[in-house]
């Protein structure tokens, strides 16, 4: 049964509702539906599953781009209803016939609604009884065949079984019938009868015996694996010698060294020496100058002109000539369709893929700028390929905004407020520098005048402690440390503790790079995040990834919310992109995690100094993608 149909438009005015069904969704289905997928370029998605409490809906939806009207319909995911597509496009066709603009109430349209529902559950119905008819006719048919070939089996063994003298029937004239060799036939045969009737049978019928289990086999196999054996109890008999090893040669009587320590707390001293120095010439924090995109788009809308009016030559060609191209750019094109936008969304899904943009998500991004461009009326002088364009562009921009507010600072002192540390957790892959661009948040928060504790929580690789406690010496900052092998969920908790007593404002929590099918170590993370549940989860990814992005921002977040106790798990908050100076105009690994996460890019490392973190500029990325 259907729940509910609604009609609204693009600016989320509710036009029109089904009044008879009334049925109270449970949740905010809707609302989901164009926070998740509509706003975020996903519309090209056949439908969308909602799971509230008690009850599973599945969306589906429809457009008409050229009034700007969204038609909706929700329904049981249980019940799979099989007209609700035909359904949608029957409402999208009669409502754009009344629809104006300056109404906002359509209750005329109830009775068109249930005409309509009728002739969409009638076809449906139709369908459905049509595919019932058409099975049991082709299991008929299938009968059939099974029962001629078996007719034909059972015939042929019958009629050469009754030929045969020397063949054991079943029949009861069989019994007790003397045999050439002398022997009654009854039920008890002999072991050499037995192989010689089942191969008589075999070549008699005419019927290939490959499972039948020959006796003769068995022995010679038995024989030959008693040679093996000996053989092997033979050699193994032997002793071999012992290899003698070599011992390592001492040069001198002097006694070895207990550990090989560099960051010994002895030598505290003297590298503060050079502290206040380090971090004098590291200067302003990239994070607080703003970038100056080049205001050389003047030239490259030129080029793209140029590429765009060659382009459409070609198709010009293609289709009716030079003349009628240049009618539609004049005059206007009716309504777009979607074989009008595959050239120019095909040479754009390229152009982001050669970008480093995942080939998923670059295909996602086309479906959807096509869903909300089909049925749209082309203006006057303007070109098919600047409409998608431009259409690519706001989708672009639209996905790379944060939604929220990703301002640090401000949280850092609402938190101070009520008296409790920050805490932000870096998550990631291995190698992607998590320490590193840590020790960066900190001095860029250190700028600020926040007071910042590191915790060293990456009890799992060596040398991450000691790497950790360097960068807290040069910086100037407290950390606490446990050492390796120990639970990280409880060194983490007792660092917070640590924070709350001695004052510090922000708590940096670094954890062991782990891959994300790592199934231990993600469920040590998730047991972390239960525990001390921080105020911020980044996560660490390199720019360097292309399609690896999907994979594992989409597991970590799978993973932390199947292996979280909570019902309502923390995932991804956030996303630290490194290596940025590397990649030259292949960015795309930005919009793959932000598109497969919906989490915003809150820092960009550019760099090997603590000074070489930045915001991600949109626009900047946005221009280089489409470049």
């Amino acid at each position: 049964m259907l729940e509910q149909l609604i009609i609204f438009t693009r600016g989320g005015l509710i036009l029109w509702t089904c009044k008879e069904l009334g049925n109270a969704l449970r949740g905010s289905p809707i609302d989901t539906l164009i926070r998740s997928c509509l706003l975020e370029e996903r519309s090209g998605s056949a439908s969308y599953n909602y799971d509230a409490p008690g009850a599973s809906y599945t969306l589906k939806w429809t457009f008409h781009n050229d009034l700007g009207l969204v038609f909706v319909a929700v329904y049981q995911r249980i019940l799979h209803l099989l007209y609700v597509d035909d359904l949608l496009s029957m409402v999208k066709k009669e409502f754009s016939e009344i629809y104006d603009p300056k109404r906002t109430a359509y209750n005329d349209f109830d009775d068109i609604f249930q005409q309509l529902k009728k002739e969409a559950e009638a076809r449906a119905e139709e369908m459905r009884k049509s595919k019932q008819v058409g099975k049991p006719m082709n299991n008929n048919l299938a009968r059939k065949l099974g029962n001629v070939q078996n007719g034909n089996m059972d015939g042929g063994n019958k009629k050469k079984s009754g030929g045969e003298p020397g063949n054991d029937c079943d029949s009861d004239n069989s019994k007790g019938r003397p045999l050439e060799n002398g022997n009654i036939s009854n039920n008890h045969i002999g072991k050499g009868e037995a192989t010689m009737k089942v191969k008589n049978n075999g070549k008699e019928n005419g019927v290939s015996n490959t499972g039948a289990f020959d006796v003769n086999k068995l022995q010679k196999l038995r024989s030959k694996g008693g040679k093996k054996t000996e053989n092997v109890s033979n050699k193994g008999s032997k002793v071999e010698p012992k290899k003698i090893t070599k011992k390592n040669r001492v040069w001198d009587d002097s006694p070895k060294e207990a550990k090989l320590d560099f960051t010994d707390p002895g030598s505290e001293n003297v590298e503060q020496q050079h502290i206040s120095v380090v971090a004098a010439d590291q200067g302003e924090s990239m994070m607080d100058k703003e970038e100056v995109v080049s205001s050389d788009s003047e030239s490259e809308s030129e080029s793209e002109e140029e590429e765009t009016s060659k382009d459409n030559k070609v198709d010009g060609k293609k289709k009716g000539g030079w003349f009628s191209s240049m009618f539609q750019s004049i005059a206007g094109k009716a309504n777009l369709e979607n074989s009008d936008l595959e050239p120019a969304l095909k040479a754009l899904k390229d152009r982001l893929m050669t970008k480093n943009v995942a080939e998923e998500i670059a295909e996602k991004l086309c479906e959807s700028v096509a869903s909300s461009l089909e049925g749209k009326r082309l203006a006057s002088f303007t070109r098919i390929s600047s409409t998608v364009q431009a259409a690519m562009e706001d989708a672009l921009t639209r996905i790379l905004t944060p939604r929220r507010s990703i301002d640090i600072l401000r949280d850092v002192h609402a938190a101070k407020e009520q008296g409790k540390p920050y805490v932000v957790v870096f998550v990631g892959v291995n190698g992607v520098g998590k320490s590193t661009n840590l020790a960066k948040v900190a001095y860029w928060l250190q700028q600020h005048n926040v007071n910042v504790m590191m915790a060293a929580c990456d009890t799992f690789r060596s040398g991450a402690v000691e790497q950790l406690r360097t960068h807290a010496r040069r910086l100037q900052i407290p950390i606490f440390e446990k050492g390796y092998e120990k639970d990280p969920a409880i060194v983490a908790k007792e660092a917070i503790q640590e924070a709350s007593r001695n004052g510090s404002d922000v708590v940096l929590v670094d954890t062991a790079g782990r891959m994300q099918d790592n199934e231990p170590l993600m469920r040590a993370l998730s047991k972390l995040i239960y525990v001390n549940s921080p105020d911020l989860i980044l996560f660490v990814g390199e720019a360097l990834v292309g399609n690896d992005a999907v994979d594992q921002l989409s597991k970590f977040n799978q993973k932390l919310g199947d292996l979280s106790p909570s019902p309502d798990p923390r995932l991804i908050d956030g996303i630290l992109l490194t290596k940025f100076d590397t990649i030259d105009d292949k960015v795309g690994a930005a919009l793959s995690m932000v598109y497969i996460s919906g989490a915003p890019v809150m820092f960009v490392g550019c760099g090997q100094s603590y000074t070489d973190l930045k915001k991600l500029n949109v626009k900047s990325i946005v221009k280089t993608l489409l470049k």
